[in-house]
Formats: structure tokens, C-alpha cells, sequence
């Protein structure tokens, strides 16, 4: 993920030296999730399920939550970002207990990939650089699924994901700023188990970010 950031930094600034402003950030914070369902079917352990459960996020648990994202701004204040976000949930444990599930989380990442377009708003009469934006992407999540069949324990490609966010940027040197920013995602999750069966649920999330960018 990081070498695709670089490429599409480097792709832009020899496109168009004179103009383009480069803004590398990396984030954490506080996620949550809001309950969803799941369903699915588990052929040679609990057979068909179809049930709600509540997501924990667990931010500052590891492996943490976490974003980086790569923009683009045009001399109209217009940015275009390729954005890496590493959101967590875990299903509520007696949810997934009441249901047959020993395990059942994404605790290696609901991770999205997503292409966004930002606007901002900077001004000579403030410091600070008001943002928001949106994108479209896929769920890349770590699927990590337990039944009494085994276990499911890798990386899928699941669906399609799009998030907004809203934000305000403040400089503290010429190359560097700090932000801190709302986040929402929603992604759809169709995975496959490890017995042939699958599990589908549609997670949103919200985050409170802080971070840091440097602009070159």
C-alpha cells in the first residue's frame, strides 16, 4: 500500500511540477461500529445463520487503528487521494456465542482501499484549513471466522466500500500540519469459508481522527 502511494505521488510530480502540492497523512483515533446483520451458511458446522449482532471497534487495542492517505491538490483546492483505512470490529460476545460462533471478527482490519476527491477552504484571515470529502473503493478485510467445522483465517477481497469525511487541517511549519477529522465508512462483506460456505454482513463505521501531513 505504501509503494502505491509513493507511485501515485511521484506519477503526479512529474506530470506537473509547477503546479501540484503533495500532502502525505497518516491518522489514528477513536472507531466504533453500529450493530449489523449476518448471515450466511455454515454447511458442516451451524448450517444456515441469519442474526444481528453489535460490533466493538477496540481502536486502541492491537494491531491499532489506522489510515494513510496520499492527495493530490489542484491549484483550485480541489484534491484527488488514494487512501489506505485500517478499521476494526468484533462481534459482540454473546452474540456470536448464542449463534455457534467460537470467532468471529475482523480484527486485522476491515481494510478499505479507496480513490476520494477532497475540497478544502484555506484563507489569509485564519490559519486553519476547513476540508471535507468523500470516495469509492473495496473491503479488504481479514476475515477471522471460528465454527465447530474450523476456521477461516485470511485476507479476501469482499465489496465495494465508500466513505465521507469532514475535517480541519492546521499548519505548524511550512511542510507540516496537523488535523483532526470525522470518518464514516460503510463497506459490504461477502467472504468465503474455509468449508465452502460464506458470511455476508454490511459494516459501517465511525471514526474521531487526529493526525498529521507533510506537504510537498
Amino acid at each position: 500500500m505504501r509503494l502505491a502511494l509513493t507511485a501515485l505521488v511521484l506519477g503526479f510530480a512529474v506530470a506537473n511540477p509547477a503546479h501540484a502540492e503533495f500532502e502525505l497523512s497518516f491518522y489514528t483515533g477513536f472507531q466504533t461500529a453500529p450493530h449489523s446483520d449476518v448471515e450466511g451458511n455454515d454447511p458442516n458446522g451451524i448450517g444456515k445463520f441469519d442474526f444481528t449482532t453489535a460490533w466493538e471497534g477496540r481502536s486502541n487495542e492491537m494491531p491499532p487503528y489506522w489510515g494513510i492517505r496520499g492527495t493530490w491538490w489542484q491549484p483550485n483546492n480541489i484534491g484527488y487521494a488514494l487512501e489506505m483505512n485500517h478499521a476494526k470490529v468484533y462481534a459482540d460476545e454473546n452474540d456470536k456465542e448464542k449463534n455457534g460462533f467460537d470467532i468471529l471478527e475482523f480484527s486485522d482490519g476491515i481494510n478499505l482501499v479507496t480513490v476520494n476527491v477532497l475540497k478544502r477552504w484555506p484563507s489569509v484571515e485564519r490559519p486553519w484549513i476547513p476540508y471535507v470529502g468523500a470516495g469509492v473503493g473495496v473491503s479488504v478485510p481479514h476475515v477471522e471466522v471460528e465454527t465447530s467445522s474450523g476456521k477461516t483465517f485470511e485476507y479476501q477481497l469482499t465489496g465495494p466500500a465508500v466513505q465521507w469525511l469532514a475535517g480541519v487541517s492546521y499548519p505548524v511549519s511550512e511542510n507540516w500540519s496537523v488535523f483532526g477529522e470525522y470518518k464514516g465508512t460503510y463497506s459490504q462483506n461477502e467472504a468465503d469459508l474455509h468449508d465452502g460456505g460464506d458470511l455476508k454482513t454490511n459494516i459501517v463505521t465511525n471514526a474521531l481522527n487526529v493526525g498529521v501531513s507533510f506537504n510537498f
